[in-house]
Parts: structure tokens; sequence; C-alpha cells
């Protein structure tokens, strides 16, 4: 073979090598960058679960019509560093690439779900919220409580009455029940020692969790915030004096599900560990989710040294010093009802 021809063969080699790399190059291109918008019928979602390696992720993009190669995307999008991706769900534009649905699992772009837990509710009505919220995976459905407040809290003896902060919490889909109670548990712990950090003086609470059983009391019985002070006022003067606290809130939670909206004379004198109408001092647990402001109207009370109060049907209260003046305003108030008489504010 003479030397011109072995030039021609060896630039034809280049030359198709050439070519071949550059359709190849041209290949993964449009493998990496076609867009979504192309494709007639593709999901809205795509999850990438816990545990799932890069392969799967890829494997689930071929089957949602997004790719075709799954090992060569697969291999090359490893080479290129997307060898992790961080769970959840993501979402699918119209503007989308594969590299760019890549990017945002690696960024972990999520979709967020939120919930919220109410202030005020029992633990039994969070746990059915949390339940309803079809973005939450249960995994402790058919566990009692003591076994919930073991994997929550690591010990099974602390009741789970008001030990959950009320708040909008947002999270990742995948995320668990237990993941949401942690996190709602371990918030309340923190907002309860840093409020009770800054008590006021002279307080008849001998720890943070009775304080945390008066503010669930406080939350209950009013929804008027400006007066949440002094409604802890009146329970802490209360106590001060060995006088019972008498106030329905407790009353009802003792009553389990026996409630049906109406308190009679019967369920004031039926002793339960609740009705403090019949016990003396706090009850033995809270009653009730609280928040912020109930906990600091619990740690500092404020307002006149009032006795008694009573509805006045317009959300808010009348408060007595003396038990004269309270029956005076009970007449008024609650004997005389109007036709637009409310228990909470507008």
């Amino acid at each position: 073979m003479s030397l011109s021809i072995f030039k021609r063969l060896l630039i034809l080699v280049i030359l198709l090598g050439a070519c071949a790399t550059a359709g190849f190059g041209w290949y993964l291109h449009q493998m990496f960058n076609r867009p979504f918008a192309d494709i007639a019928s593709k999901p809205e979602v795509i999850d990438v679960l816990p545990g799932d390696g890069m392969y799967k992720v890829c494997r689930r993009m071929k089957n949602a019509g997004l790719i075709d190669n799954v090992r060569t995307f697969c291999r090359v999008a490893m080479w290129s560093g997307y060898d992790h991706v961080i769970k959840g769900r993501y979402q699918v534009a119209q503007t989308d690439t594969p590299k760019s649905l890549l990017d945002k699992m690696r960024a972990g772009d999520v979709i967020t779900f939120s919930i919220t837990l109410i202030e005020g509710h029992t633990f039994k009505q969070m746990r059915q919220r949390i339940l309803e919220n079809s973005n939450i995976v249960p995994i402790l459905g058919g566990l009692s409580d003591s076994e919930v407040m073991a994997r929550v809290s690591g010990n099974k003896d602390l009741h789970p009455e008001g030990q959950f902060y009320p708040d909008t919490y947002r999270f990742s889909y995948g995320v668990s029940d237990l993941e949401v109670l942690g996190r709602a548990h371990s918030k309340l712990k923190s907002v309860l020692e840093s409020e009770w950090q800054q008590k006021a003086e002279g307080l008849p609470y001998k720890s943070a969790y009775e304080a945390l059983i008066m503010a669930s009391i406080v939350e209950k019985e009013t929804a008027v915030g400006s007066e949440r002070p002094q409604i802890a006022k009146v329970f802490v003067e209360r106590l001060k004096l060995g006088m019972r606290l008498q106030t329905d809130p407790t009353v009802i939670y003792g009553m389990g599900d026996r409630y049906q909206g109406n308190i009679t004379r019967r369920d004031l004198k039926t002793k339960t560990p609740y009705n403090t109408y019949r016990i003396d001092g706090l009850p033995p647990t809270p009653i009730a989710m609280v928040g912020r402001e109930a906990i600091r109207a619990a740690l500092n009370p404020e307002g006149e040294r009032a006795l008694f109060f009573v509805a006045k049907g317009d959300g808010t209260h009348y408060f007595s010093k003396t038990l004269q003046e309270h029956n005076r305003a009970v007449r008024k108030y609650q004997m005389r009802r109007s036709s637009n008489y409310r228990s909470t504010p507008n």
C-alpha cells in the first residue's frame, strides 16, 4: 500500500471517528436536553423514594416516558456527577428537560406540602388530622398512645396531651407521621423551655410541666389573645388561695366521648381526675395543645386581682373580684342571653 493511500485511509478513519463521536455527542445532548414539552403524555410529578439509587430513578423516568435508554442515560448521568439525588416529589414542568429534572433532584428542589396543627386541639384530634393528610405516610397507625410517645420521645410514660406544638409544618413527599410528631414535640419542648426561663416570680408551679397544664386551660378558656394573661391571673390567684379552679374545659376533657356539647349539673358533680369542680389544684395533664401566647400568659399572668370571670356573649369575659359581683355578672350575661350571644369572637 502506498503512503498516499495509507494517508487517505487514515484521514477517512479519523473523519469517521469524528463523525461517530459527534453523532454520539449529539445523541447524548438530545437525550439530556430534549424538552418535555415535546412529549405528548408526561407525568406531572416524579417521586424519589427513600433508598432509591440512581438506577431506580432512571428506571422510573423511563417508565414515565421521559427517557428512552435507561442504561446509557444512567451511566452518563453518574459520570456527570448525578450520583446522588434527594428523596421527595418533583414537579415535571413543560420547560424541563431530563437534565434540568436531575438538577432539581440533586438540589432537593422538591414540591413541599404543609399541615397545620391547631391550638386547642386534643392529641386525638391532632392524630386524626395527620391521618387525613394523604401526603404523610402513616406508620404509627394502630399503636397506643404510650407506644406513640415511646417512638416520639423515648418515654412511654409521658402523657401525649399537650406535648406537641401547634404550628404549620412544611414537609416533602414521603414524610412519616412519626417525623411530623417528632418535629412538633421538639418545638413544644423548645418553646416551653424558652418561656420558662422568662417566667414571673412567685408562681405556684413546681415545674414547667405544671405551667404547661395551666397554659392548656388558658388556651381552652378564651380565643381572645389579650385576655389570656388575665385568665391566667384568675387561676393563679385561685391556686395561691387554695381555691378550686372550677373551669369547664377540664370537665369536658374528663368526660371524653361522653361530652355531646352540653355540661349538666350531674357532670359537674361527677368526679374525674380532670373535674376541677371536684379536685384541688391542677388536673394531672394538659387538656389540649397550646401556643406560645398561652404558655407566656401562664408564666406571666397580668391584670386585676380577680377571682371570677364569665362569658359576656361577644367572645370576651367579664372579670369580678368578689362572688357577689360575679353572681350579678352571671345574671346579666348568662341568664339573660341576647339572640346574638356567642362564645367566641367574630
